[in-house]
């Protein structure tokens, strides 16, 4: 069988990450990546990445995305550019239409029936004509508040409420992820954007809520989100952002998920840059009130960079095998680390 053929679009903190590590997987070969940054465009990526190209395929960083990703040029392309189903949308339908299988890192393609059912419907219908699928995944939303939560579940005879913390690190994101989050600005700045929808903060809430209460069969009636600016006391500065004593590092997240005139889903996420330099330690927390009651506590949390890199590239093989369509964690079998040859795990 040959070798699984990726593409790549996109070719920032994520997509750099994501390169790396399918260079080092059995059974795969890196065949494009689409990127717009003159800083990158026509380089190869071992350049960039800074790496020797041994006997791997060169790859040259092509900015038009129609040379790139041409008709069945790869098995899948990892597409990691943008936060909102309808940002992505545009390279979502070239992609399908092209008949490329696709992993999203946008956030709200982790469930994107949530917010966007009308556009999930086309996305669902392209992927139908053209036999190929698309999956949304990443760290959170995709796997910490949301897969984990489930998967905690099924050792449950019944649930009665559901609270998911997860206290991490923005450092390892880039400049998108630093402004989503209003890193670096006064509290005023930051309190302007969120009113005006420009701080966006955590994007995957409504998509993790969903997710659950469709998974488990609980109705949702409503969701409640609330943001609030986590200013730092000290200097921080990270690759991709810098901070000044007084104002903001990250954003405290809330999101609340009812079931009837009840709260059944808590979610709390605080995220900042560099949390160890106010001693603040990180961790994933899952508390689940039923029959049993389970707590999980994993400390420090499970790292933001290299989870949403392995969740997607560890994602390939199951994308390759589903049934053609829009779909979500639930659809496919919980990724694991691929050690051997990824080939061993497409079905002929």
């Amino acid at each position: 069988m040959e070798k699984v053929k990726v593409g790549l679009w996109g070719f920032g903190a994520m997509g750099r990450g994501m390169a790396k590590m399918l260079l080092e997987k059995k059974g795969l070969e890196l065949v494009a990546v689409c990127d717009l940054d003159p800083n990158k465009v026509g380089k190869s990526i071992f350049e960039i990445l800074g790496i020797e190209r041994k006997d791997k395929r060169e790859v040259i960083i092509e900015p038009d995305y129609t040379k790139a990703f041409t008709e069945k040029c790869a098995d899948v392309v990892l597409l990691a550019t943008d936060s909102f189903v309808k940002n992505a949308f545009n390279k979502i339908e070239y992609l399908l239409k092209n008949k490329l299988n696709i992993i999203s890192t946008a956030e709200e393609m982790a469930y994107p029936q949530s917010q966007s059912p009308e556009l999930a419907e086309r996305i669902d219908k392209l992927a139908k004509e053209n036999g190929v699928s698309i999956l949304g995944t990443g760290i959170n939303p995709g796997f910490v508040l949301d897969l984990l939560v489930l998967a905690l579940t099924g050792t449950c005879e019944s649930v009665d409420s559901i609270k998911a913390v997860r206290v991490n690190d923005l450092s390892p994101f880039g400049k998108a992820v630093m402004e989503e989050q209003g890193v670096g600005l006064t509290k005023e700045k930051f309190e302007e954007g969120v009113k005006k929808g420009t701080i966006a903060g955590h994007v995957g809430f409504p998509e993790s809520i969903k997710m659950i209460t469709d998974g488990i069969g609980w109705k949702l009636d409503k969701i409640e989100q609330t943001r609030e600016p986590i200013m730092s006391n000290v200097y921080r500065k990270a690759e991709y952002a810098e901070v000044v004593s007084g104002n903001v590092a990250g954003c405290r997240q809330c999101g609340y998920g009812y079931v009837g005139n009840e709260v059944k889903i808590t979610m709390e996420h605080p995220q900042q840059i560099l949390p160890n330099l106010e001693n603040i330690t990180t961790g994933d927390y899952i508390t689940i009130k039923g029959t049993p009651n389970i707590e999980l506590t994993i400390t420090p949390e499970i790292p933001g960079g290299i989870g949403t890199i392995a969740m997607c590239v560890n994602s390939i093989p199951h994308v390759i095998n589903a049934k053609p369509g829009l779909r979500t964690m639930l659809d496919i079998p919980v990724p694991r680390a691929i050690m051997g040859d990824i080939r061993d795990m497409i079905e002929k």
